[in-house]
């Protein structure tokens, strides 16, 4: 096998992907003319899908039968089938195969990740729809029972969080990660109980599912999640977080604590329902705190 036929093998003929892969080059199989090409058309693939072959060979400074042979070497049977598979690359995501390598200096990451927490944190505060926030409210503070069902490393520490605020509230919440339980919480809920549910992108299609099973039950939910999605679809209340996500895939989400700052605010505002009540609640796990943890100092944070 030469060297040309293995390269093809190794690229595929029909995956987008092996594609993108191929023409990075991260292996040094392209030659220096293949790799010009291979770059020109990274550089723009919106472009070189739409492109005719004379288009993109000229941009390239090649001629129009090497981008065939390009094509080929690549595992494509022919320049359409190069563009066809180029167009589904959209779905990979280039900015996972050369990511943004701007911020490396331990000052340069803290800047980036204060700043980006601090721009997430100015968006919501702008952009969060308060009559949905006090409708969750309402619900919340009048529920018998709280389920708050999310999963995936993000929804699940949002879940579990709302969970640690409401408790100390007086509520009865239960968090859940899982979606079996999740599905069977939400076809045994009975009247009084109201469901929450957390989903970055609002793809989440086993929570859409216990969100249109609650649905049908007439039990209420309440969904954190982006406007327009499947699961705000379902959802009885909604609280959109709409932020756009930045190119380096090394920094974690900000959106983490544009939905954490969401959760502190429902929690302040059930708190404020009754605050004889929940002061008194407060007060009770302070005292336990103070005697059990902190040796009688009464400064320290309501729990770790």
């Amino acid at each position: 096998m030469t060297d040309s036929q293995d390269f093809s093998a190794a690229a595929g003929t029909t995956s987008a992907g092996n594609l993108i892969v191929a023409l990075a080059d991260e292996d040094g199989k392209l030659s220096a003319m293949e790799k010009k090409l291979a770059e020109s058309v990274l550089a723009d693939v919106n472009y070189a899908t739409n492109a005719s072959i004379t288009d993109i060979a000229t941009r390239a400074g090649v001629s129009p039968p090497t981008v065939t042979r390009f094509c080929r070497r690549l595992g494509c049977t022919s320049f359409s089938d190069f563009k066809v598979q180029l167009a589904k690359s959209a779905y990979v995501g280039l900015r996972y195969l050369k990511p943004e390598s701007i911020t490396t200096t331990p000052e340069q990451v803290a800047e980036d990740i204060v700043t980006k927490a601090q721009n997430a944190l100015f968006e919501v505060h702008r952009t969060l729809d308060l009559d949905q926030v006090n409708a969750a409210v309402a619900l919340l503070s009048k529920a018998e029972m709280i389920y708050a069902f999310g999963s995936g490393g993000n929804s699940s520490m949002i879940v579990n969080e709302l969970q640690n605020r409401l408790f100390r509230l007086g509520a009865r919440i239960s968090a859940s990660n899982d979606h079996g339980m999740n599905l069977m919480l939400s076809a045994a809920a009975q009247t009084g109980t109201v469901v929450f549910g957390s989903s970055l992108t609002g793809r989440n299609q086993e929570l859409t599912n216990c969100f249109a099973l609650l649905r049908e039950r007439g039990i209420p939910t309440i969904a954190l999640t982006k406007s327009g999605s499947p699961l705000a679809e379902a959802a009885h209340v909604v609280i959109a977080v709409d932020l756009p996500e930045g190119q380096n895939i090394f920094r974690a989400t900000s959106t983490r604590y544009a939905t954490l700052a969401v959760v502190d605010i429902i929690a302040n505002l059930v708190a404020y329902q009754d605050r004889t009540r929940t002061a008194k609640i407060l007060r009770g796990i302070k005292e336990q705190l103070v005697k059990q943890r902190d040796g009688g100092d009464d400064s320290q944070i309501l729990g770790d």
